[in-house]
């Protein structure tokens, strides 16, 4: 039987995702066979595991700070936004159906077996399993049929560690307010706090530190400092939309309101010399040396978006001057001529015309493929033709079916003879459903060299690897986190 502990914040982004992260790789490196868990996680970031299972982006970054293979267990319901009231439910990996809040909520105690079976096929295989939860456990509305705070903490017996942010100010009250607010039980249950993203002296902090230890009656486990750390986070409430001030090159993502899956650019963001912008206005694309059309959980609202904003006439204007266009999943659907949803899967708007920049009819199915796929360029695209190799690797996560005609050709031959992708004659202009293509190395020093030699700006030959860049973020990580808590104290806690 697995030992356990659970972060709990008390707030969404307090820092639970990458302190289980850190907590994966420390013990990890001391010899125990750890696998994290959340049992709901609501994000449009998501993966496809090895047996074509869809699962949060988070926890797939704890499982490779494990160093163990993502598994759906991991994440057994992952929602998926669809408007401001509903989701898409995908339960152990796969669609379940779209609910709006009230009928999710209504249906909890139904799918409270399937989080229970997901979390002992993981006691069965592992020595240590780190739970994340979910926003703030002190979400009293919520209290009723919790799956993801202090009910799943009571159902596995899991004591807690709560994590508190600093950076937004008023760590105190909200640590002690947290926990004022639960019942005797799951206070009981809190066995220490962390105070994260510290900036500044720690002596100066820690006279509130122990008046608010005796207030609440829990030990401080650890101040952690801010950390600049190059590790996919969770969902939008993120700092990579605070765009990079400086680079050589500017590459312009276009900030979609249902933008799913941006963690696709964390390998274009980390480049030197490389400017990644998120924009929502036409002004915003103006010094675009590259435009990315990312992909959306609801592409035919965020096509509306992208003509209501007067994105697309900034687009055109781009396209004429020789701005290479990509579209990612969705992006590459609002590439095409016509978006169709006849079964309203994604909207009730059932057909809208798209840029018309790829000659491509996309139609909206029931069935959704997630399938991690490998496959050679047919044809390669102008931006990278100095690619040096063709082996192309990602995943699939869509709905769609997109119909190339006249005048466009397929991308991607994918190794099992599925065709994937389209691009324009020029070769300026492609679209792809393959998430996760930018961690192709050669592909994305490719772009960006082919860019800075269109600007006249010196080539630079890049070593570095994605896969080895994270690794060093990863061992970064847990060398900060275990510098700056009590190791030994939450060990014990766990039972270690």
């Amino acid at each position: 039987m697995a030992k356990n502990i659970m972060i709990q914040g008390t707030a969404s982004s307090a820092g639970k995702s990458i302190i289980t992260a850190a907590l994966c790789r420390i013990l990890k490196r001391e010899g125990y066979k750890v696998a994290p868990f959340k049992s709901q996680n609501m994000a449009l970031n998501s993966f496809v595991t090895k047996d074509g299972k869809e699962m949060g982006r988070a926890q797939v970054v704890q499982a490779e700070a494990a160093m163990v293979d993502p598994m759906v267990e991991m994440n057994p319901i992952l929602l998926k936004p669809t408007s401001d009231v509903g989701s898409q439910v995908i339960l152990n990996g796969e669609v379940y159906k779209n609910m709006s809040a009230e009928e999710y909520h209504k249906a909890k105690p139904r799918f409270k077996n399937r989080v229970k079976e997901a979390y002992d096929k993981l006691n069965s295989q592992f020595d240590v399993i780190i739970i994340e939860g979910a926003g703030s456990p002190a979400e009293i509305n919520l209290r009723e049929n919790d799956l993801v705070n202090m009910g799943l903490a009571k159902l596995v017996d899991s004591p807690v560690i709560l994590v508190g942010d600093i950076d937004r100010g008023g760590v105190f009250a909200s640590i002690y307010g947290t926990i004022e607010l639960l019942e005797p039980e799951e206070r009981e249950r809190i066995k220490g706090f962390i105070i994260n993203k510290f900036r500044g002296d720690v002596e100066i902090l820690k006279p509130g530190i122990k008046m608010l230890e005796e207030k609440v009656n829990k030990q401080c486990l650890g101040v952690i400092p801010f950390m600049d750390i190059n590790i996919d986070d969770e969902d939008s409430v993120t700092d990579r939309f605070r765009n990079k001030i400086s680079g050589d090159i500017t590459i312009a993502v276009i900030k979609l309101p249902y933008i799913s899956n941006f963690t696709d650019f964390t390998p274009l963001e980390i480049e030197s010399g490389v400017k990644v912008k998120y924009v929502s206005s036409k002004e915003q694309l103006k010094n675009a040396d590259l435009i990315i059309i990312p992909g959306s959980k609801n592409t035919i609202m965020d096509m509306k978006f992208i003509y209501d904003s007067g994105i697309d006439k900034e687009i055109y204007k781009k396209h004429r001057d020789g701005v290479p266009i990509i579209g990612i999943c969705g992006g590459y659907q609002i590439l095409g001529k016509e978006i169709v949803d006849p079964y309203s899967v994604e909207s009730p708007i059932n057909r809208i015309n798209g840029l018309s920049l790829l000659n491509t009819k996309t139609v909206m199915a029931k069935e959704k493929r997630t399938k991690q796929v490998k496959g050679k360029f047919k044809i390669i695209p102008r931006v990278c033709s100095n690619m040096k190799e063709e082996v192309i690797t990602g995943y699939e996560i869509h709905m769609g079916e997109t119909e190339i005609f006249e005048g466009n050709k397929s991308l991607i031959e994918l190794e099992n003879g599925r065709l994937d992708g389209a691009i324009n004659s020029k070769g300026n202009v492609f679209g792809t459903y393959l998430h996760g293509i930018f961690e192709n190395d050669s592909f994305r020093n490719s772009i960006i060299n082919t860019l800075r030699a269109k600007k006249g700006i010196e080539i630079k030959e890049s070593n570095l690897s994605y896969r080895e860049l994270k690794e060093k973020e990863y061992e970064k990580l847990a060398r900060i986190v275990k510098e700056n808590i009590d190791i030994n104290k939450i060990k014990k806690i766990m039972g270690l």
